[in-house]
């Protein structure tokens, strides 16, 4: 390359006029209108037009007839203003241009796949199988520059607060969290495996007994689970963690973060104190523990009522422990077929779910429903009075477990939110969900689990009941919603090595069990461990909802799809026979082995 870069293509305005300036960068648009070629040259900071003519230099405006889209050029000339009939009011510096008497072509391009521009109707699957170029959208830079700019606002952030950024280990050793693990063969020591961590939990805990007061890091994690919009199975969190504090000391820390990053970023202020609702509450009124509250529609408990009727479906759920809920679709019944209510009650049972049912009440008072005749005048009355009725009202019921109808419920809601349009999509409604469970129950396997995982401190009131009542255990944890997505969740850590044998006892895992995956975070416990708490946010899915994105693979770089592939390098693939010998692995998928 003979020319030297001066500027980046967005950086000039009318200010530099008059300048001679050299830039570089990629060949958007090409267009040669009698005899002067016109470009719209593009790099990350933005496109700049630059014009060849022969009366400025013949020999650079014969070159210049060689120029297609995405060649890589250097070019040299001077700022001038254009002509008013000419001006791109579409892009930043559209009234200003480049006369060029140098050009430089550093490279040629192939057509690209797909056209490099923004609103591009391209399937998915091309775009990441091609993602070098993908990435070269304006849009696409866009979002990772917003990226950087998230990450870097959360660094000073942390800094100003007294955090120290401290990496830990990629390969360490197998714990269960929750989820599956990435395993890594060590070829020294064979036989045996590193696992990819799902979370720096462990270190973050044990680097609070070293007493690094104030951690934070953005780390990449590893979860090897089913894939969908909002997760994938490499991803990046904002780690977080203090010592010597309280739930609320992390509480107010975090919020305060996200309300200024919210600000900073989308330009919506948002009144603090967030709201806050018990996990308890979030499912009896939403069905989820993650509810978009950007609109109502609240979930209504018919179970009480319903256990006095002679519809025995619904009148044996209470005794049995089951619930009966509704949702109540405003101004619907003039607008909701017959067809798509039984679709909807099929798609209820592929959910898993017993049934649906449904009552539809109809501007002339009339009343339609397919378990209309198992109930009295006096209790379609109690139905309306509970649910609060009006003419014109569809309420869809349904009957079955708590979790089941909850989360059934709760998903469904979702649905007729965008459906009927409730949603704000200019709104940010930030929420706080607490007082979780800290256990629950395991139907497979017939234990409990840890809610969020085993190193979660039970509320003080609480620790009595590890060993007589463990269903009834709050834990000192918290999760931070933004309009239906989990941000991040946290909590109170147990720094007490009794009380963490106490919690292991719970869950199943022996004296020998717990030393085994867990001895050296134990013994930290029997030097000094102070009282510490934490929390993790998902970078990933902040700039996705910052970007006005809906899937996350469209703020990071490069991507696995839902199948947890690589479009681009083809990863994961099959490695040479030599390679799993010497790392001691057979592969029982060949049916032959070198």
């Amino acid at each position: 390359m003979l020319l030297k870069r001066s500027h980046s293509c967005g950086e000039l305005s009318k200010s530099d006029l008059g300048k001679n300036v050299v830039l570089a960068g990629w060949v958007d648009t090409r267009r040669d209108l009698g005899g002067v070629v016109f470009i719209e040259l593009r790099d990350r900071s933005g496109i700049i037009q630059v014009v060849f003519s022969p009366e400025n230099n013949k020999e650079t405006h014969e070159l210049s007839s060689k120029l297609r889209s995405e060649y890589v050029i250097a070019v040299e000339g001077v700022l001038r203003e254009r002509p008013e009939d000419s001006i791109n009011k579409n892009v930043y510096n559209g009234d200003i241009e480049v006369y060029a008497f140098k050009l430089e072509i550093l490279n040629t391009s192939k057509t690209p796949p797909f056209e490099i521009a923004d609103n591009i109707n391209v399937d998915e699957a091309l775009r990441l199988k091609y993602r070098y170029l993908d990435l070269r959208r304006p849009i696409m830079q866009k979002r990772i520059k917003l990226r950087h700019d998230v990450s870097l606002f959360v660094r000073n952030y942390l800094n100003e607060k007294g955090f120290y950024e401290i990496e830990t280990p990629m390969l360490t050793k197998r714990t269960p969290e929750g989820a599956r693990d990435y395993l890594v063969p060590s070829r020294v020591h064979p036989g045996n495996f590193y696992a990819l961590p799902q979370s720096p939990q462990i270190f973050k805990q044990i680097l609070m007994v070293a007493g690094y007061d104030r951690y934070f890091q953005i780390v990449r994690c590893f979860r090897d689970e089913d894939l969908r919009a909002d997760r994938q199975p490499e991803f990046t969190q904002i780690d977080i963690e203090m010592s010597f504090v309280k739930q609320e000391d992390v509480l107010n820390l975090v919020e305060n973060m996200m309300v200024s990053l919210i600000e900073k970023f989308k330009g919506i202020k948002i009144d603090t104190p967030i709201k806050r609702l018990s996990y308890k509450d979030a499912m009896n009124l939403y069905g989820s523990d993650k509810p978009d509250l950007r609109f109502g529609m609240e979930l209504i408990d018919l179970t009480e009522m319903m256990s006095k009727t002679s519809f025995n479906a619904f009148a044996e759920l209470k005794e049995k422990g089951g619930i009966v809920k509704a949702l109540k679709l405003e101004n619907m019944s003039d607008k909701i077929s017959r067809n798509e209510l039984d679709t909807l009650r099929d798609k209820v049972i592929k959910m898993g779910g017993k049934g649906l049912t449904w009552f539809i009440f109809n501007q002339d008072s009339s009343i339609k429903s397919p378990i209309l005749k198992f109930f009295t005048e006096n209790e379609i009355n109690s139905i309306k009075d509970i649910a609060k009725i009006n003419n014109g009202d569809v309420l869809l019921i349904l009957g079955d477990d708590y979790d089941v109808a909850s989360d059934i419920l709760g998903r469904l809601r979702l649905e007729y939110g965008k459906k009927l349009n409730l949603i704000d999509n200019s709104k940010f409604s930030l929420l706080w969900i607490v007082d979780f469970p800290l256990f629950e129950w395991d139907k497979e396997e017939k234990r409990w689990v840890a809610k969020h995982h085993p190193f979660t401190s039970p509320k003080l009131k609480h620790i009595e009941l590890l060993e007589t009542d463990p269903g009834n255990c709050f834990a000192n944890a918290y999760d931070l919603v933004l309009n239906g997505y989990e941000l991040g969740g946290g909590s109170i850590r147990i720094h007490r090595k009794d009380l963490q044998q106490k919690m292991f006892k719970v869950l199943g895992l022996t004296d020998e069990e717990a030393k085994q995956k867990f001895g050296f975070m134990m013994d930290a416990f029997e030097y000094g461990a102070p009282p510490h708490g934490g929390l993790a946010l998902g970078l990933d899915r902040i700039v996705m909802l910052l970007a006005d994105c809906d899937n996350i693979r469209d703020v990071i770089p490069f991507p696995k799809t839902q199948t947890a592939t690589c479009l681009m390098t083809n990863a994961p693939s099959s490695v040479e026979p030599k390679l799993m010998k010497e790392l001691h692995i057979k592969s029982t998928l060949l049916k032959k082995e070198e």
